[in-house]
């Protein structure tokens, strides 16, 4: 099977690069193809223009955005890796679903309101966030923000094996780092299971 990683930092040496670079390493060791979008080193533009409105005029989408749609096409498996900012994805990830998955090629709420057009994948969300395991039960974060992405986001993406991992007390001590790479890599291993 193929997995596509992709992923959301600027900082080469960021956590998130560690967690993506550690979840690619458990899929092969698995025994699978894996695929690196680093949307920061490959210079993805996250801005919608009025070219993304293609879509709803009947007109090809931007070479970016077809490119990116090919990738996901390709992939058995689609993982999102980004740090958790205000309780949602940072800019450049969001822009990524904005402009990549778009009316027509992954969804048309008029004819099929509640489905996605694309076909039926695994999903994978690792997303390190700085605040402690405690403070997300208190809170109740996880609920919240679980509900929102596996219905809304991951719904309208053909997701129907659906996996979210905070990755909890990122900015912890050097051991609970080590054991956030380990639920990466351990992720990798199982995700074409």
């Amino acid at each position: 099977m193929h997995v596509l990683t992709v992923l959301d930092h600027p900082n080469k040496d960021s956590l998130s690069h560690a967690v993506a670079g550690r979840f690619m390493e458990g899929v092969r060791e698995a025994g699978h193809s894996a695929e690196l979008a680093d949307l920061h080193a490959e210079g993805f533009d996250p801005r919608w223009s009025v070219a993304d409105l293609a879509q709803f005029e009947d007109r090809p989408m931007p070479d970016d955005v077809l490119a990116e749609q090919d990738r996901v096409e390709r992939c058995d498996v689609l993982c999102l890796v980004y740090p958790l900012f205000w309780y949602g994805m940072p800019a450049m990830m969001k822009g990524w679903l904005d402009r990549v998955w778009s009316w027509g090629w992954a969804y048309n709420q008029v004819s099929q309101h509640d489905a996605s057009l694309q076909k039926s994948r695994t999903g994978i969300l690792l997303i390190p966030a700085g605040a402690a395991p405690d403070v997300w039960e208190t809170l109740e974060l996880d609920r919240a923000m679980d509900r929102i992405w596996r219905t809304g986001t991951m719904g309208f993406l053909g997701i129907t094996d659906k996996r979210i991992c905070f990755l909890n007390g990122s900015t912890g001590s050097y051991e609970r780092r080590v054991g956030l790479l380990e639920k990466a890599h351990q992720a990798g291993l199982e995700a074409c299971d």
